[in-house]
Protein backbone atom coordinates (compact mmCIF):
# COMPACT_ATOMS: atom_id res chain seq x y z
CA UNK A 1 0.00 0.00 0.00
CA UNK A 2 1.29 2.99 -0.87
CA UNK A 3 1.73 6.54 1.07
CA UNK A 4 -0.59 8.28 -0.91
CA UNK A 5 -3.50 5.82 -1.00
CA UNK A 6 -2.62 5.63 2.94
CA UNK A 7 -3.56 9.19 3.43
CA UNK A 8 -6.63 8.69 1.09
CA UNK A 9 -8.26 5.72 3.47
CA UNK A 10 -7.50 7.95 6.94
CA UNK A 11 -9.19 11.25 5.05
CA UNK A 12 -12.09 9.36 4.50
CA UNK A 13 -12.17 7.27 8.02
CA UNK A 14 -11.66 10.94 9.47
CA UNK A 15 -15.01 12.07 8.06
CA UNK A 16 -16.65 9.03 9.26
CA UNK A 17 -15.17 8.51 12.46
CA UNK A 18 -12.61 11.35 13.97
CA UNK A 19 -11.84 8.55 16.92
CA UNK A 20 -10.69 5.77 14.79
CA UNK A 21 -8.30 7.59 13.15
CA UNK A 22 -5.06 7.17 15.29
CA UNK A 23 -5.71 3.23 15.41
CA UNK A 24 -5.92 2.74 12.02
CA UNK A 25 -3.01 5.08 11.30
CA UNK A 26 -1.08 2.37 13.27
CA UNK A 27 -2.65 -0.45 11.13
CA UNK A 28 -2.18 0.78 8.17
CA UNK A 29 1.48 1.62 8.77
CA UNK A 30 2.12 -1.59 9.71
CA UNK A 31 0.29 -2.99 6.83
CA UNK A 32 2.90 -1.22 4.50
CA UNK A 33 5.89 -1.96 6.37
CA UNK A 34 5.20 -5.82 6.15
CA UNK A 35 3.82 -5.47 2.45
CA UNK A 36 7.48 -3.88 2.26
CA UNK A 37 9.61 -7.19 3.29
CA UNK A 38 7.37 -9.67 2.64
CA UNK A 39 7.66 -11.26 -1.53
CA UNK A 40 6.18 -14.04 -3.11
CA UNK A 41 8.50 -16.36 -3.29
CA UNK A 42 9.23 -18.45 -7.05
CA UNK A 43 6.70 -21.03 -7.09
CA UNK A 44 5.75 -23.60 -10.42
CA UNK A 45 2.45 -25.44 -10.20
CA UNK A 46 1.02 -28.09 -12.24
CA UNK A 47 -2.51 -28.70 -12.32
CA UNK A 48 -5.74 -29.46 -14.64
CA UNK A 49 -7.20 -26.98 -16.12
CA UNK A 50 -10.45 -29.10 -15.21
CA UNK A 51 -11.05 -32.68 -14.07
CA UNK A 52 -13.26 -35.62 -15.96
CA UNK A 53 -16.43 -34.72 -15.50
CA UNK A 54 -19.14 -36.56 -14.89
CA UNK A 55 -20.91 -38.44 -17.74
CA UNK A 56 -20.06 -39.11 -21.42
CA UNK A 57 -18.57 -36.92 -23.59
CA UNK A 58 -16.10 -35.56 -21.53
CA UNK A 59 -12.68 -34.14 -22.43
CA UNK A 60 -9.84 -33.95 -19.81
CA UNK A 61 -8.04 -30.62 -20.60
CA UNK A 62 -4.02 -30.46 -21.05
CA UNK A 63 -2.26 -29.97 -17.79
CA UNK A 64 -0.51 -26.35 -17.75
CA UNK A 65 2.56 -25.13 -15.58
CA UNK A 66 2.85 -22.07 -14.65
CA UNK A 67 5.49 -19.74 -12.75
CA UNK A 68 5.47 -16.67 -10.53
CA UNK A 69 8.72 -15.11 -10.03
CA UNK A 70 9.96 -12.57 -7.35
CA UNK A 71 10.16 -8.97 -8.83
CA UNK A 72 14.19 -8.01 -9.39
CA UNK A 73 15.86 -7.46 -6.46
CA UNK A 74 13.76 -8.76 -3.40
CA UNK A 75 14.81 -11.43 -1.22
CA UNK A 76 12.32 -14.55 0.38
CA UNK A 77 11.18 -13.38 3.41
CA UNK A 78 12.42 -15.18 6.86
CA UNK A 79 10.33 -15.09 10.35
CA UNK A 80 13.70 -14.86 12.21
CA UNK A 81 15.17 -11.46 10.88
CA UNK A 82 11.57 -10.00 10.72
CA UNK A 83 12.00 -7.78 13.96
CA UNK A 84 15.40 -6.72 12.55
CA UNK A 85 14.03 -6.11 9.22
CA UNK A 86 10.92 -3.80 11.09
CA UNK A 87 13.78 -1.71 12.85
CA UNK A 88 15.53 -0.62 9.78
CA UNK A 89 14.93 3.28 8.92
CA UNK A 90 15.59 2.56 5.56
CA UNK A 91 13.98 -0.71 4.40
CA UNK A 92 14.65 -3.14 1.59
CA UNK A 93 12.71 -1.24 -1.71
CA UNK A 94 8.64 -2.07 -1.71
CA UNK A 95 7.51 -3.64 -5.53
CA UNK A 96 4.59 -2.31 -6.06
CA UNK A 97 2.63 -4.61 -9.19
CA UNK A 98 0.77 -2.10 -10.80
CA UNK A 99 -2.51 -2.59 -12.31
CA UNK A 100 -3.17 -3.63 -15.79
CA UNK A 101 -6.98 -2.85 -16.27
CA UNK A 102 -6.73 -1.82 -19.80
CA UNK A 103 -9.67 0.86 -20.62
CA UNK A 104 -9.99 3.23 -23.92
CA UNK A 105 -8.81 6.62 -24.06
CA UNK A 106 -12.14 8.37 -25.52
CA UNK A 107 -12.76 11.71 -25.62
CA UNK A 108 -16.21 13.31 -24.36
CA UNK A 109 -18.42 14.42 -27.47
CA UNK A 110 -18.56 18.16 -27.53
CA UNK A 111 -20.92 20.47 -28.49
CA UNK A 112 -22.44 20.58 -31.69
CA UNK A 113 -23.88 24.00 -34.27
CA UNK A 114 -27.04 22.91 -35.78
CA UNK A 115 -26.86 25.26 -39.07
CA UNK A 116 -23.29 23.10 -39.62
CA UNK A 117 -23.72 19.44 -38.37
CA UNK A 118 -27.63 19.52 -37.96
CA UNK A 119 -27.76 15.54 -38.20
CA UNK A 120 -26.58 13.19 -35.33
CA UNK A 121 -26.40 9.53 -35.93
CA UNK A 122 -25.22 6.50 -33.29
CA UNK A 123 -26.02 2.99 -32.56
CA UNK A 124 -28.40 2.00 -29.41
CA UNK A 125 -25.81 0.32 -26.13
CA UNK A 126 -27.42 -1.92 -24.18
CA UNK A 127 -23.97 -2.83 -21.92
CA UNK A 128 -24.21 -2.50 -18.84
CA UNK A 129 -20.42 -3.45 -17.75
CA UNK A 130 -19.10 -0.01 -17.19
CA UNK A 131 -21.71 0.69 -14.31
CA UNK A 132 -20.77 -2.38 -11.81
CA UNK A 133 -16.94 -1.80 -12.80
CA UNK A 134 -17.31 1.75 -11.59
CA UNK A 135 -19.14 0.24 -8.37
CA UNK A 136 -16.59 -1.98 -7.87
CA UNK A 137 -13.80 0.40 -8.32
CA UNK A 138 -15.78 2.95 -5.78
CA UNK A 139 -16.56 0.09 -3.24
CA UNK A 140 -12.82 -0.68 -3.22
CA UNK A 141 -12.63 3.29 -1.83
CA UNK A 142 -10.89 4.64 -5.12
CA UNK A 143 -12.46 6.60 -8.37
CA UNK A 144 -12.30 4.77 -11.07
CA UNK A 145 -10.10 6.07 -14.40
CA UNK A 146 -11.93 8.50 -16.65
CA UNK A 147 -11.91 6.49 -19.36
CA UNK A 148 -13.23 3.24 -17.49
CA UNK A 149 -16.78 6.18 -16.87
CA UNK A 150 -19.27 5.26 -20.27
CA UNK A 151 -21.96 7.43 -19.60
CA UNK A 152 -24.68 5.76 -21.35
CA UNK A 153 -23.96 2.00 -19.76
CA UNK A 154 -24.43 4.32 -16.38
CA UNK A 155 -27.85 5.51 -17.17
CA UNK A 156 -28.88 2.27 -19.24
CA UNK A 157 -28.17 0.36 -16.44
CA UNK A 158 -31.54 1.39 -14.85
CA UNK A 159 -34.86 -0.01 -16.39
CA UNK A 160 -37.43 3.00 -16.62
CA UNK A 161 -41.14 3.19 -16.66
CA UNK A 162 -41.79 3.38 -20.38
CA UNK A 163 -44.69 2.08 -22.35
CA UNK A 164 -44.42 -1.28 -24.41
CA UNK A 165 -45.04 -1.09 -28.05
CA UNK A 166 -49.06 -0.47 -28.46
CA UNK A 167 -49.09 -4.23 -30.49
CA UNK A 168 -47.25 -6.86 -31.20
CA UNK A 169 -46.37 -5.74 -35.02
CA UNK A 170 -44.02 -2.56 -33.57
CA UNK A 171 -40.94 -4.27 -31.93
CA UNK A 172 -40.39 -0.51 -30.00
CA UNK A 173 -42.22 2.17 -28.49
CA UNK A 174 -40.58 5.69 -28.32
CA UNK A 175 -40.76 8.47 -26.19
CA UNK A 176 -39.60 11.63 -25.72
CA UNK A 177 -39.43 14.29 -23.11
CA UNK A 178 -37.91 17.75 -22.86
CA UNK A 179 -37.06 20.00 -19.94
CA UNK A 180 -34.67 21.87 -18.09
CA UNK A 181 -30.58 21.08 -18.00
CA UNK A 182 -30.26 20.29 -14.17
CA UNK A 183 -26.61 21.64 -14.63
CA UNK A 184 -27.19 24.73 -16.74
CA UNK A 185 -30.26 27.22 -16.22
CA UNK A 186 -29.74 28.45 -19.97
CA UNK A 187 -29.87 24.95 -21.69
CA UNK A 188 -32.37 21.87 -22.20
CA UNK A 189 -31.97 18.30 -22.01
CA UNK A 190 -33.83 16.00 -25.09
CA UNK A 191 -34.86 12.33 -23.07
CA UNK A 192 -35.41 9.73 -25.58
CA UNK A 193 -36.59 6.34 -24.32
CA UNK A 194 -37.05 2.89 -25.94
CA UNK A 195 -38.24 -0.35 -24.67
CA UNK A 196 -38.62 -3.43 -26.71
CA UNK A 197 -42.29 -6.05 -27.31
CA UNK A 198 -42.34 -8.31 -24.75
CA UNK A 199 -45.11 -10.62 -24.07
CA UNK A 200 -46.51 -11.29 -20.99
CA UNK A 201 -44.95 -14.81 -20.34
CA UNK A 202 -41.57 -15.60 -18.89
CA UNK A 203 -40.30 -17.94 -21.28
CA UNK A 204 -37.41 -18.04 -24.00
CA UNK A 205 -37.71 -19.74 -27.26
CA UNK A 206 -35.82 -22.99 -26.88
CA UNK A 207 -32.14 -22.07 -25.98
CA UNK A 208 -28.82 -23.49 -27.19
CA UNK A 209 -26.28 -22.00 -24.57
CA UNK A 210 -22.60 -22.73 -24.51
CA UNK A 211 -20.76 -21.66 -21.66
CA UNK A 212 -16.88 -20.85 -22.55
CA UNK A 213 -15.00 -20.19 -19.54
CA UNK A 214 -11.73 -18.77 -19.20
CA UNK A 215 -10.01 -21.27 -16.83
CA UNK A 216 -6.36 -19.36 -16.99
CA UNK A 217 -4.09 -19.21 -14.57
CA UNK A 218 -5.39 -15.15 -13.28
CA UNK A 219 -8.54 -16.94 -12.96
CA UNK A 220 -7.84 -18.20 -9.40
CA UNK A 221 -7.73 -14.61 -8.51
CA UNK A 222 -10.48 -13.75 -5.94
CA UNK A 223 -13.97 -12.85 -7.76
CA UNK A 224 -13.19 -14.72 -10.72
CA UNK A 225 -14.13 -18.66 -10.99
CA UNK A 226 -15.36 -18.30 -7.11
CA UNK A 227 -18.04 -16.05 -8.73
CA UNK A 228 -18.34 -17.08 -11.89
CA UNK A 229 -19.32 -21.07 -10.80
CA UNK A 230 -22.14 -19.77 -8.84
CA UNK A 231 -22.92 -17.10 -11.29
CA UNK A 232 -23.82 -19.95 -14.03
CA UNK A 233 -25.58 -22.34 -11.82
CA UNK A 234 -28.22 -19.47 -11.32
CA UNK A 235 -29.12 -19.45 -14.61
CA UNK A 236 -28.88 -23.37 -15.27
CA UNK A 237 -31.86 -23.18 -12.62
CA UNK A 238 -34.15 -21.08 -14.75
CA UNK A 239 -33.70 -23.35 -18.02
CA UNK A 240 -36.12 -25.75 -19.23
CA UNK A 241 -35.95 -29.77 -20.78
CA UNK A 242 -35.92 -28.62 -24.62
CA UNK A 243 -33.16 -26.32 -23.47
CA UNK A 244 -29.52 -27.47 -24.36
CA UNK A 245 -26.30 -26.51 -22.37
CA UNK A 246 -23.01 -27.14 -23.22
CA UNK A 247 -19.16 -25.77 -21.82
CA UNK A 248 -15.84 -25.67 -22.75
CA UNK A 249 -12.84 -24.24 -21.22
CA UNK A 250 -9.39 -22.64 -22.59
CA UNK A 251 -6.14 -22.14 -21.07
CA UNK A 252 -3.34 -22.57 -22.98
CA UNK A 253 -5.66 -24.81 -24.73
CA UNK A 254 -8.85 -25.40 -25.26
CA UNK A 255 -11.03 -28.41 -24.65
CA UNK A 256 -15.09 -29.22 -24.13
CA UNK A 257 -16.29 -30.30 -20.61
CA UNK A 258 -19.45 -30.69 -21.02
CA UNK A 259 -21.20 -31.74 -24.57
CA UNK A 260 -24.94 -30.58 -25.26
CA UNK A 261 -27.13 -31.52 -21.81
CA UNK A 262 -30.82 -30.88 -21.11
CA UNK A 263 -31.42 -27.49 -19.17
CA UNK A 264 -32.94 -30.12 -16.25
CA UNK A 265 -29.83 -32.11 -15.89
CA UNK A 266 -28.78 -29.44 -13.44
CA UNK A 267 -26.66 -32.23 -11.52
CA UNK A 268 -24.94 -33.14 -14.32
CA UNK A 269 -24.42 -29.52 -15.42
CA UNK A 270 -23.07 -28.59 -12.01
CA UNK A 271 -20.57 -31.28 -11.58
CA UNK A 272 -19.12 -29.75 -14.63
CA UNK A 273 -18.94 -26.36 -12.97
CA UNK A 274 -17.77 -27.85 -9.72
CA UNK A 275 -14.61 -29.66 -11.20
CA UNK A 276 -13.38 -26.10 -12.62
CA UNK A 277 -10.02 -24.75 -11.62
CA UNK A 278 -7.17 -22.28 -13.02
CA UNK A 279 -4.13 -22.64 -14.46
CA UNK A 280 -1.92 -21.99 -17.34
CA UNK A 281 -1.92 -19.01 -19.74
CA UNK A 282 -4.80 -17.31 -22.44
CA UNK A 283 -5.98 -18.64 -25.70
CA UNK A 284 -9.15 -16.93 -25.88
CA UNK A 285 -9.17 -17.56 -29.81
CA UNK A 286 -9.07 -21.01 -29.46
CA UNK A 287 -11.63 -21.37 -27.12
CA UNK A 288 -13.58 -18.76 -29.35
CA UNK A 289 -13.46 -21.22 -32.22
CA UNK A 290 -14.34 -24.24 -29.95
CA UNK A 291 -17.48 -22.62 -28.44
CA UNK A 292 -18.75 -21.69 -31.82
CA UNK A 293 -18.38 -25.23 -33.09
CA UNK A 294 -20.39 -26.57 -30.19
CA UNK A 295 -22.90 -24.08 -30.69
CA UNK A 296 -23.30 -24.80 -34.28
CA UNK A 297 -23.59 -28.13 -34.02
CA UNK A 298 -26.41 -28.19 -31.33
CA UNK A 299 -28.15 -25.41 -33.61
CA UNK A 300 -31.80 -24.70 -32.87
CA UNK A 301 -33.70 -22.74 -35.41
CA UNK A 302 -35.93 -19.95 -34.28
CA UNK A 303 -34.26 -20.52 -30.83
CA UNK A 304 -31.55 -18.69 -29.04
CA UNK A 305 -28.17 -19.69 -29.89
CA UNK A 306 -25.69 -17.76 -28.30
CA UNK A 307 -22.23 -17.97 -26.13
CA UNK A 308 -21.49 -17.15 -23.16
CA UNK A 309 -18.37 -16.01 -22.22
CA UNK A 310 -17.25 -15.20 -19.13
CA UNK A 311 -13.32 -13.94 -18.62
CA UNK A 312 -11.51 -11.20 -17.08
CA UNK A 313 -10.32 -10.45 -21.15
CA UNK A 314 -6.63 -11.28 -20.31
CA UNK A 315 -5.63 -13.44 -23.59
CA UNK A 316 -2.26 -13.84 -24.19
CA UNK A 317 -1.52 -16.51 -26.37
CA UNK A 318 -2.61 -17.31 -29.54
CA UNK A 319 -5.07 -15.33 -31.24
CA UNK A 320 -4.61 -12.27 -28.71
CA UNK A 321 -4.77 -8.86 -30.30
CA UNK A 322 -8.30 -6.71 -30.47
CA UNK A 323 -8.46 -6.45 -34.76
CA UNK A 324 -7.72 -10.66 -34.94
CA UNK A 325 -10.54 -11.14 -32.42
CA UNK A 326 -12.69 -9.13 -33.69
CA UNK A 327 -12.60 -10.26 -37.10
CA UNK A 328 -12.90 -14.08 -35.74
CA UNK A 329 -15.85 -12.54 -33.90
CA UNK A 330 -17.42 -10.96 -37.26
CA UNK A 331 -16.91 -14.55 -39.02
CA UNK A 332 -18.44 -16.52 -36.17
CA UNK A 333 -21.55 -14.41 -35.96
CA UNK A 334 -22.58 -15.13 -39.63
CA UNK A 335 -23.65 -18.40 -38.10
CA UNK A 336 -26.58 -16.75 -36.55
CA UNK A 337 -24.59 -17.31 -33.36
CA UNK A 338 -24.82 -14.20 -30.78
CA UNK A 339 -22.44 -13.62 -27.62
CA UNK A 340 -22.72 -12.15 -24.22
CA UNK A 341 -19.39 -11.59 -22.32
CA UNK A 342 -19.10 -11.15 -19.00
CA UNK A 343 -16.28 -9.53 -17.10
CA UNK A 344 -15.16 -11.17 -13.72
CA UNK A 345 -11.56 -9.60 -11.45
CA UNK A 346 -9.60 -6.78 -10.86
CA UNK A 347 -6.09 -5.98 -11.19
CA UNK A 348 -5.60 -7.17 -15.00
CA UNK A 349 -9.32 -6.55 -16.33
CA UNK A 350 -9.44 -6.11 -19.96
CA UNK A 351 -12.28 -3.51 -20.49
CA UNK A 352 -11.00 -2.08 -24.19
CA UNK A 353 -11.58 -6.49 -25.43
CA UNK A 354 -14.79 -7.27 -23.91
CA UNK A 355 -16.51 -4.71 -25.26
CA UNK A 356 -14.75 -4.98 -28.81
CA UNK A 357 -16.02 -8.65 -28.52
CA UNK A 358 -19.74 -8.07 -26.92
CA UNK A 359 -20.13 -5.41 -30.29
CA UNK A 360 -18.26 -7.62 -32.56
CA UNK A 361 -20.21 -10.36 -31.63
CA UNK A 362 -24.56 -8.97 -31.72
CA UNK A 363 -24.17 -9.12 -27.83
CA UNK A 364 -23.69 -7.74 -24.74
CA UNK A 365 -21.19 -7.15 -22.16
CA UNK A 366 -21.68 -7.18 -18.01
CA UNK A 367 -19.23 -6.91 -15.50
CA UNK A 368 -19.98 -9.32 -12.58
CA UNK A 369 -18.84 -7.56 -9.75
CA UNK A 370 -21.01 -10.00 -6.65
CA UNK A 371 -23.06 -12.02 -6.94
CA UNK A 372 -26.34 -9.78 -6.49
CA UNK A 373 -25.15 -8.48 -10.11
CA UNK A 374 -25.31 -12.46 -11.56
CA UNK A 375 -28.55 -12.54 -10.64
CA UNK A 376 -29.69 -8.99 -12.20
CA UNK A 377 -27.85 -10.13 -15.29
CA UNK A 378 -28.77 -13.84 -15.80
CA UNK A 379 -31.99 -14.46 -13.85
CA UNK A 380 -33.86 -11.08 -13.38
CA UNK A 381 -33.02 -9.98 -16.63
CA UNK A 382 -32.81 -13.24 -18.25
CA UNK A 383 -34.78 -13.02 -20.92
CA UNK A 384 -33.84 -8.91 -22.68
CA UNK A 385 -29.81 -10.92 -21.91
CA UNK A 386 -30.40 -13.48 -24.16
CA UNK A 387 -33.68 -12.99 -26.61
CA UNK A 388 -32.17 -10.65 -29.08
CA UNK A 389 -35.76 -9.04 -30.69
CA UNK A 390 -33.95 -6.44 -33.27
CA UNK A 391 -30.48 -5.98 -34.81
CA UNK A 392 -28.37 -3.26 -35.94
CA UNK A 393 -30.58 -1.03 -34.31
CA UNK A 394 -29.84 3.28 -35.46
CA UNK A 395 -31.02 6.08 -34.32
CA UNK A 396 -30.57 9.45 -36.54
CA UNK A 397 -31.83 12.98 -34.95
CA UNK A 398 -32.03 16.09 -37.11
CA UNK A 399 -32.23 19.11 -35.16
CA UNK A 400 -34.47 21.78 -36.38
CA UNK A 401 -32.05 25.26 -36.82
CA UNK A 402 -35.41 27.82 -35.91
CA UNK A 403 -35.71 26.36 -32.84
CA UNK A 404 -32.60 24.26 -31.59
CA UNK A 405 -28.83 26.15 -31.96
CA UNK A 406 -26.17 23.54 -30.25
CA UNK A 407 -26.75 20.04 -29.10
CA UNK A 408 -24.22 17.69 -27.58
CA UNK A 409 -25.01 13.80 -27.64
CA UNK A 410 -24.44 12.68 -23.67
CA UNK A 411 -22.23 9.62 -23.51
CA UNK A 412 -22.16 7.05 -26.73
CA UNK A 413 -18.82 7.62 -27.97
CA UNK A 414 -17.96 4.70 -29.04
CA UNK A 415 -21.34 4.07 -30.45
CA UNK A 416 -20.98 6.86 -33.17
CA UNK A 417 -22.21 6.36 -36.75
CA UNK A 418 -21.69 8.26 -39.84
CA UNK A 419 -24.50 10.10 -41.07
CA UNK A 420 -24.66 7.52 -43.87
CA UNK A 421 -24.45 4.66 -42.39
CA UNK A 422 -27.98 5.41 -41.06
CA UNK A 423 -29.21 3.89 -44.06
CA UNK A 424 -26.43 1.09 -44.89
CA UNK A 425 -27.69 -2.20 -43.72
CA UNK A 426 -24.43 -3.49 -44.21
CA UNK A 427 -23.21 -1.33 -41.59
CA UNK A 428 -23.05 -3.35 -38.17
CA UNK A 429 -24.86 -1.93 -34.86
CA UNK A 430 -26.30 -2.52 -31.77
CA UNK A 431 -29.15 -5.32 -30.58
CA UNK A 432 -31.85 -5.49 -28.53
CA UNK A 433 -33.25 -7.73 -25.89
CA UNK A 434 -36.85 -8.15 -25.08
CA UNK A 435 -37.95 -6.20 -23.05
CA UNK A 436 -34.93 -3.97 -22.61
CA UNK A 437 -34.92 -0.10 -22.31
CA UNK A 438 -32.77 2.05 -23.90
CA UNK A 439 -32.15 5.58 -23.05
CA UNK A 440 -30.41 8.60 -24.93
CA UNK A 441 -29.75 12.36 -23.27
CA UNK A 442 -28.71 15.59 -25.77
CA UNK A 443 -28.06 18.62 -24.42
CA UNK A 444 -29.47 21.46 -26.76
CA UNK A 445 -29.87 25.17 -26.45
CA UNK A 446 -32.35 26.71 -27.80
CA UNK A 447 -31.83 29.40 -30.85
CA UNK A 448 -32.03 33.03 -29.75
CA UNK A 449 -29.83 32.38 -26.09
CA UNK A 450 -27.04 34.66 -25.41
CA UNK A 451 -25.27 31.44 -23.46
CA UNK A 452 -24.68 29.50 -26.79
CA UNK A 453 -21.13 27.39 -26.55
CA UNK A 454 -19.80 28.71 -29.33
CA UNK A 455 -19.73 32.36 -30.37
CA UNK A 456 -21.19 33.39 -34.01
CA UNK A 457 -19.04 33.51 -37.27
CA UNK A 458 -18.35 37.05 -38.25
CA UNK A 459 -18.67 36.15 -41.91
CA UNK A 460 -21.55 33.46 -41.50
CA UNK A 461 -24.84 33.90 -43.08
CA UNK A 462 -27.41 33.71 -40.52
CA UNK A 463 -30.71 32.91 -42.41
CA UNK A 464 -28.39 29.98 -44.84
CA UNK A 465 -29.84 26.28 -44.02
CA UNK A 466 -31.31 23.72 -46.17
CA UNK A 467 -34.42 25.09 -47.49
CA UNK A 468 -36.29 21.54 -46.49
CA UNK A 469 -40.10 22.67 -45.27
CA UNK A 470 -40.24 19.21 -43.14
CA UNK A 471 -37.30 20.54 -40.74
CA UNK A 472 -38.17 24.18 -41.11
CA UNK A 473 -41.37 23.46 -38.84
CA UNK A 474 -41.38 25.94 -35.89
CA UNK A 475 -43.09 24.08 -33.68
CA UNK A 476 -40.47 21.10 -33.54
CA UNK A 477 -37.45 20.95 -32.17
CA UNK A 478 -35.68 17.71 -34.08
CA UNK A 479 -37.33 14.48 -35.84
CA UNK A 480 -35.89 11.17 -34.92
CA UNK A 481 -35.57 8.28 -36.99
CA UNK A 482 -34.89 5.09 -35.83
CA UNK A 483 -33.82 2.18 -38.25
CA UNK A 484 -33.54 -1.40 -37.03
CA UNK A 485 -33.67 -4.99 -38.30
CA UNK A 486 -36.28 -7.24 -37.08
CA UNK A 487 -35.19 -11.10 -35.67
CA UNK A 488 -34.20 -13.08 -38.53
CA UNK A 489 -34.90 -10.24 -41.34
CA UNK A 490 -32.08 -8.97 -43.07
CA UNK A 491 -34.20 -5.62 -44.31
CA UNK A 492 -34.44 -2.69 -42.10
CA UNK A 493 -37.21 -1.32 -41.20
CA UNK A 494 -37.76 2.50 -40.85
CA UNK A 495 -39.86 4.31 -37.92
CA UNK A 496 -39.98 8.51 -37.25
CA UNK A 497 -41.19 10.40 -34.65
CA UNK A 498 -40.96 14.14 -34.34
CA UNK A 499 -40.07 15.90 -30.76
CA UNK A 500 -42.49 18.97 -30.57
CA UNK A 501 -41.73 22.64 -29.27
CA UNK A 502 -44.95 22.67 -27.65
CA UNK A 503 -44.34 19.47 -25.25
CA UNK A 504 -41.16 21.74 -23.63
CA UNK A 505 -41.52 21.02 -19.84
CA UNK A 506 -40.84 24.73 -18.27
CA UNK A 507 -39.58 23.52 -14.93
CA UNK A 508 -37.74 20.65 -13.73
CA UNK A 509 -39.72 19.42 -11.09
CA UNK A 510 -42.62 18.71 -13.08
CA UNK A 511 -40.57 16.72 -15.50
CA UNK A 512 -41.13 12.69 -15.19
CA UNK A 513 -39.15 10.65 -12.36
CA UNK A 514 -37.44 8.36 -15.43
CA UNK A 515 -35.69 12.23 -16.90
CA UNK A 516 -35.22 13.47 -13.37
CA UNK A 517 -33.57 10.28 -12.49
CA UNK A 518 -31.35 9.66 -16.11
CA UNK A 519 -30.21 13.11 -15.72
CA UNK A 520 -28.95 12.11 -11.74
CA UNK A 521 -27.38 9.25 -13.43
CA UNK A 522 -25.89 11.29 -16.64
CA UNK A 523 -24.54 14.02 -13.96
CA UNK A 524 -23.15 11.56 -11.90
CA UNK A 525 -20.99 10.58 -14.86
CA UNK A 526 -19.95 13.33 -16.46
CA UNK A 527 -18.43 14.26 -12.73
CA UNK A 528 -16.81 11.13 -12.88
CA UNK A 529 -15.07 11.73 -16.26
CA UNK A 530 -14.14 15.50 -14.59
CA UNK A 531 -17.08 17.45 -15.26
CA UNK A 532 -16.27 19.44 -17.74
CA UNK A 533 -19.93 19.95 -18.99
CA UNK A 534 -21.17 19.93 -15.80
CA UNK A 535 -20.49 23.33 -14.87
CA UNK A 536 -20.71 23.63 -10.91
CA UNK A 537 -23.01 21.07 -10.31
CA UNK A 538 -21.81 19.00 -7.69
CA UNK A 539 -22.65 15.47 -6.55
CA UNK A 540 -24.56 16.53 -3.38
CA UNK A 541 -26.65 18.23 -5.78
CA UNK A 542 -26.79 14.82 -8.20
CA UNK A 543 -27.77 13.56 -4.82
CA UNK A 544 -30.63 15.53 -4.13
CA UNK A 545 -31.81 15.01 -8.07
CA UNK A 546 -31.86 11.49 -7.81
CA UNK A 547 -33.55 11.35 -4.40
CA UNK A 548 -36.45 13.05 -6.01
CA UNK A 549 -37.05 10.03 -8.44
CA UNK A 550 -36.57 6.70 -6.86
CA UNK A 551 -39.36 5.84 -7.85
CA UNK A 552 -40.64 2.24 -7.47
CA UNK A 553 -37.55 0.44 -6.54
CA UNK A 554 -38.16 -3.00 -6.35
CA UNK A 555 -34.67 -4.43 -6.31
CA UNK A 556 -33.56 -1.69 -4.61
CA UNK A 557 -30.55 -0.44 -7.50
CA UNK A 558 -31.50 3.46 -7.70
CA UNK A 559 -30.96 2.93 -3.62
CA UNK A 560 -27.71 2.03 -4.32
CA UNK A 561 -27.00 4.45 -6.60
CA UNK A 562 -27.71 6.91 -4.07
CA UNK A 563 -25.42 5.46 -1.62
CA UNK A 564 -22.90 4.99 -4.85
CA UNK A 565 -22.99 8.84 -4.95
CA UNK A 566 -22.10 9.50 -1.19
CA UNK A 567 -19.24 7.44 -1.81
CA UNK A 568 -18.13 9.27 -4.25
CA UNK A 569 -18.51 12.30 -2.51
CA UNK A 570 -16.69 10.71 -0.10
CA UNK A 571 -13.50 10.21 -2.18
CA UNK A 572 -14.02 13.39 -4.58
CA UNK A 573 -10.09 14.14 -3.55
CA UNK A 574 -8.62 16.66 -6.30
CA UNK A 575 -6.75 13.35 -7.83
CA UNK A 576 -9.35 12.52 -10.25
CA UNK A 577 -7.35 10.49 -13.14
CA UNK A 578 -7.33 12.93 -16.12
CA UNK A 579 -6.05 11.75 -19.56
Amino acid sequence: MQLRQITQKLKIIKRAAPGVVLLTSLVLLSACLAKSTVHPEEDSTEGPVAGNAAGPGVEKAAKISVSAKRAPGTRKFNMADSMETYNRVVPEPYYVLPSRENYRNVRENTTRLVREFPVSTFSIDVDTASYSNVRRILNQGALPDVDAVRVEELVNYFSYDYPLPESDTRVFSVITEVGPSPWNQHRKLLHIGMKGFADNSDSLPDSNLVFLIDVSGSMRSPGKLELLVPALKMLTERLRKQDRISIAVYAGAAGAVLEPTSGTDTSKIHAALDQLAGGGSTNGGAGIRLAYSMAREAFIEGGVNRVILATDGDFNVGTSDEKSLKTLIEHERLSGVSLTVLGFGRGNYNDVLMQQLAQSGNGNAAYIDNINEARKVLVQEMRSTLHTIANDVKIQIEFNPQTVSEYRLIGYETRHLEREDFNNDKIDAGDIGAGHTVTALYEITLSGSETNAMDPLRYGTPNQTNQNPGSLASNELAFIKLRYKPKANARSILDFYPVKLEDMQAQLETTSANYRFSAAVAAFGQILKGGVFTENFTLADTLALAQSATGNDTFGYRGEFLNLVRTADLLNFPQVSHR
